[in-house]
């Protein structure tokens, strides 16, 4: 599984980096993302789980944010 940190960059940027991990993964493929931004850690999952894949909280503080993300499609 692949791992991405971005808890070092605000928004927009988190979710650009996962707009391209998703362009070049495999379905079925998965991702470990740590998020730090609130912004990010609010809009993101929303976002994956809207165009279809899965989403899985591993851990969430009041400053992290870290998921599993499964392509699906």
């Amino acid at each position: 599984m692949e791992q991405l940190d971005v808890s070092h960059l605000r928004c927009p940027q988190p979710l650009l980096e996962v707009k391209l991990w998703l362009k070049q993964a495999q379905c079925g493929q998965q991702l470990e993302l740590v998020l730090a931004d609130a912004g990010s850690r609010r809009d993101i999952p929303a976002y994956l789980e809207r165009v279809g894949h899965s989403v899985k909280t591993v851990s969430h503080s009041s400053h992290r944010l870290r998921l599993i993300i499964t392509k699906l499609s």
